[in-house]
């Protein structure tokens, strides 16, 4: 089972972070991802995170204001995102894969959350 919240309304510039709580997970070796899907859009990969805590940003964008983390003692990821812009505004789901590599696809991906919604608008 996943469970993501942090989201919320905030104005441009401003900052969220995203928490996912994984439980219930028969494997200690899984990777985490965080995708989300804007209205009439696609869902998208935003970033994954590594077991030991490397990660991946898939979106250009969003390099250098979101940062994605874990703490496995918790099976907790975040994701810090900064300088919110009016186009990061979309549902955010953090998903869950066993193994050890990161993909950007949701179809890859085996646990989903329920979402978070994030709008940033003044």
């Amino acid at each position: 089972q996943l469970q993501a919240f942090g989201g919320g309304l905030v104005q441009p510039g401003g900052s969220l972070r995203l928490s996912c709580a994984a439980s219930g997970l028969t494997s200690a070796n899984y990777v985490i991802g965080w995708f989300r899907q804007a209205p009439g859009k696609e869902r998208e990969g935003v970033s994954c995170i590594m077991r030991h805590g490397e990660s991946t940003y898939y979106i250009d964008s969003v390099k250098g204001r979101f940062t994605l983390s874990r703490d496995n003692a918790r099976n907790t990821a975040y994701l810090q995102m900064n300088s919110l812009k009016p186009e990061d505004t979309a549902i955010y789901f953090c998903a869950v894969r066993d193994g050890y590599r990161c993909y950007d696809q949701p179809n890859d991906f085996n646990y989903w959350g329920q979402g978070t919604e994030v709008t940033v608008s003044s």
